[in-house]
């Protein structure tokens, strides 16, 4: 397997483009962090899902200050592990680039003609498109390509939630075990795992960390940038992500159930932005 250890990271020098782009941020961001931070039940923020008739929970870690700030929304759900959906396509681009499925974010991937439920998967996808129209398809190729085998080692490798690839049974015309499949992950350990990635902390190449942060951007602002990544299981949906500020990032991972399915879409980021918003972690529209 190709995968780095972490201690080639850091002397690895064939960061290619995009670390050649980025590297006054790579250096901030790598910078020692705090390390602990007590966990505080904000039972205010329950305002925010009961306003939209939500259950769920969210972890916010607000790293703005001298000391991390850990606050969270029903500390049970949040140790619970749930299938990660969409939001796996975040280290599934780590392992597509580390395997070398993909050379870089404008290689394109060819509509295989199939019609979906989302119009914007019948199309032509790069990694960009396929990251923001969350097109599964494209990764259930990456799954084929890579095999269950390695995407074991993978996840091993980072400690993905539970790290387990495969299925309990078979279901025909998927390969999407990050939704269909046994892998699991809880809100806190989105949350730790979205920290690594932010300080290019993960066992790949530093080049591929930097354009899977690059394809996550959502929004920006002059001072700040919200980096995160839906995810929809059915019963199910999360927001995760972070907001980069020059103090420091604000963590956040939120799943919710969707009863009404796609009619709760919206909650997940319009909760989430209310309880970022009320902490000042970003802007107010």
């Amino acid at each position: 397997m190709s995968v780095l250890k972490p201690s080639d990271i850091k002397t690895n020098n064939n960061t290619g483009y995009w670390a050649r782009l980025f590297l006054p941020l790579a250096v901030f961001i790598t910078t020692p962090f705090q390390v602990s931070a007590a966990l505080e039940e904000r039972s205010d923020w329950q305002q925010y899902f009961n306003h939209y008739d939500a259950k769920g929970t969210i972890v916010v870690r607000d790293e703005r200050g001298p000391k991390a700030k850990l606050w969270v929304v029903d500390s049970e759900r949040a140790q619970q592990r749930f299938s990660p959906a969409s939001t796996y396509k975040i280290p599934h681009t780590l392992f597509a680039l580390d395997a070398k499925l993909v050379k870089d974010e404008f290689q394109t991937f060819k509509w295989d003609g199939v019609k979906r439920s989302f119009t914007l998967h019948n199309q032509d996808q790069n990694l960009r498109s396929a990251m923001r129209y969350s097109a599964v398809w494209v990764y259930d190729e990456f799954a084929k390509q890579l095999g269950e085998p390695k995407a074991q080692q993978y996840l091993s490798l980072i400690d993905y939630g539970n790290a387990d690839s495969s299925f309990d049974k078979v279901i025909e015309d998927s390969d999407s075990y990050w939704i269909d499949g046994k892998l699991t992950i809880s809100a806190t350990e989105q949350v730790e795992f979205l920290q690594a990635l932010y300080r290019n902390e993960l066992p790949f190449d530093l080049a591929d960390q930097l354009l899977v942060k690059d394809i996550m951007i959502v929004e920006a602002g002059k001072d700040w940038i919200l980096r995160a990544k839906t995810g929809w299981q059915g019963q199910y949906g999360w927001w995760v992500g972070w907001v980069e500020w020059p103090v420091g990032p604000v963590f956040f991972a939120l799943n919710i159930d969707t009863p009404n399915r796609m009619k709760d879409l919206y909650k997940r980021e319009t909760i989430t932005r209310e309880i970022l918003q009320s902490i000042e972690a970003l802007p107010a529209k």
